[in-house]
């Protein structure tokens, strides 16, 4: 490359690193370059022959043109352009030209291949869309911000939305990036235009996409029904390519230059109060660079009235995740816990917790579980239905229901359960549970039956009740208790009967 193309870029380029990259001189000699062009005045207008400048150089420039300033590669153009042109990688056109003879170094192959992709700039399409068509949204670093509930200075975020016909938009200052966040936002700014776009352009962000692909990306679950519900289509970027959400771009720079250009650190919430006034006054307001119009004007206009209509009632802001259900039948989400059936224990679901219920659903969408949202962590909310059959009674169980039980089943098992119950130092009510459930076995008629014997013979212990019913003595007639007023006493004494042991008269 010769002084004159060398001094072509200097102009054209203001950056010496890519003048170096596109001509592959070293950095410090395109400074060199600028400077001398400086000083002579050819920074701009039409440069001198190639003669002439060599002329001038040698006599003005105290240090001649460098070796640099013609690749080592040079003499190779022909076959490293034919390579290039077929795809070859840069480290194998290297090894070619080492097998011709190239005693240069990789980095030089390189930095002429620079030079050759530099060569015929890419063209580029500009994309305009109809009115009402597409919004696009991004987020934008907005510095420190002070935190209205402790005063805390935080790192804050610009979420703008940018409707790509018009150009007005949306700006809100946040503290996180959240799914419930960036779901919140989306519904005041449909709320702030009056209406829905029908494509919503988005980067490749967690509370969007959960897996960027150009062919198939995967929406974020909750961001998917809030597009079902406000009836616009996701459309995700493709990944590492900002500039297919230029209009946006552009609107968070400008953001961030005008608004807070200059302003010292204040609270989120006077920033949002600021920020909406600005966005209707000054960005509204200004000519566009590229539509010669005021945003606000043409929104108003055109735009406003081509935007789909707001449902009738809000989005119910919903996050989704993944949960376990562990071996109590529960799972965890947001720190309290949710019952679901017991016959899914170990597998894993989906869990959509709304504003107000948190749902559960199999990983083919089906529902198992409905409750209400708990109002702080560690609630527990639970559905006797999901819980297993054998363990319900234990749990369900009271001292009321339970007397009520037993008086059902008859006297007899009244009296043994009040007595139970009415134990001053043991907790007897397991074991009155577990008395009635042996009328589920042997039925309340037997079991009625046992309490009677027991009561008769005056052993109420639950182990004799249960082997009175084991060995069928309940089906035996029970003697009968002797007549009042009949003395419980020996009639003789005790001398009468055992005196002749002791040297008295035997009894006969």
């Amino acid at each position: 490359m010769d002084i004159r193309e060398l001094l072509r870029h200097i102009q054209r380029t203001a950056s010496d690193r890519e003048v170096a990259r596109m001509t592959g001189a070293h950095r410090r000699t395109v400074l060199r370059y600028r400077r001398w062009a400086t000083h002579q005045g050819m920074m701009s207008g039409t440069l001198p022959p190639l003669a002439e400048l060599e002329r001038l150089v040698e006599a003005t420039m105290s240090v001649p043109a460098p070796p640099q300033l013609i690749s080592s590669v040079e003499p190779y153009r022909t076959l490293v352009v034919r390579l290039f042109q077929e795809g070859t990688e840069g480290t194998a056109i290297w090894q070619r030209l080492r097998e011709q003879g190239f005693g240069g170094s990789r980095s030089a192959v390189y930095r002429f291949l620079a030079t050759l992709e530099h060569a015929q700039p890419e063209a580029v399409v500009r994309v305009e869309r109809e009115p009402g068509e597409e919004a696009q949204v991004d987020f934008g670093a907005a510095g420190r911000m002070a935190d209205p509930e402790t005063g805390e200075l935080r790192k804050s975020w610009a979420f703008v939305m940018t409707l790509s016909w018009s150009r007005h938009q949306y700006v809100e200052f946040v503290f996180d990036q959240r799914v419930a966040t960036w779901l919140a936002l989306h519904q005041r700014a449909f709320e702030h235009f009056g209406g829905v776009p029908e494509r919503v352009v988005i980067d490749n962000l967690k509370a969007g996409v959960t897996k960027a692909a150009w062919d198939d990306p995967e929406v974020q679950a909750a961001y998917r029904e809030c597009a079902e519900h406000y009836g616009f289509l996701i459309s995700p970027c493709r990944p590492r390519t900002p500039q297919h959400k230029g209009k946006v771009e552009q609107g968070v720079h400008y953001v961030c230059r005008n608004f807070l250009g200059g302003r010292t650190p204040t609270s989120l919430r006077q920033a949002n109060a600021d920020v909406r006034t600005w966005c209707l006054e000054t960005a509204g307001l200004r000519v566009h660079g590229t539509t010669k119009q005021q945003p606000l004007v043409r929104f108003r206009e055109s735009e406003q009235a081509r935007l789909q209509p707001l449902p009738v009632g809000p989005y119910d802001l919903a996050s989704w995740k993944q949960a376990t259900i562990y071996r109590d039948c529960h799972i965890v989400f947001e720190g309290s816990f949710y019952s679901a059936p017991c016959r899914l224990v170990g597998e894993r679901v989906w869990v959509r917790g709304g504003g107000s219920t948190v749902r559960l659903f199999t990983a083919d969408h089906a529902l198992v579980a409905s409750h209400p949202r708990a109002l702080a962590p560690g609630e527990r909310h639970t559905h006797p239905d999901h819980l297993p059959p054998t363990k319900l009674p234990g749990l369900q169980r009271t001292r009321v229901g339970t007397q009520a039980q037993a008086d059902e089943v008859g006297p007899a098992t009244a009296r043994v359960v009040q007595e139970w119950l009415d134990d001053r130092v043991l907790d007897r009510l397991p074991t009155a549970g577990r008395l009635l459930r042996l009328g589920q076995t042997y039925g309340p008629l037997r079991l009625e039956a046992a309490c009677g014997r027991a009561v008769r013979f005056d052993d109420r212990r639950y182990a004799t009740i249960k082997r009175i019913l084991a060995d069928g003595l309940d089906q035996e007639s029970v003697p009968p208790a002797l007549p009042s007023g009949t003395p419980s006493t020996f009639v003789r004494s005790a001398a009468d009967l055992l005196g002749h042991l002791f040297g008295g008269v035997a009894w006969t």
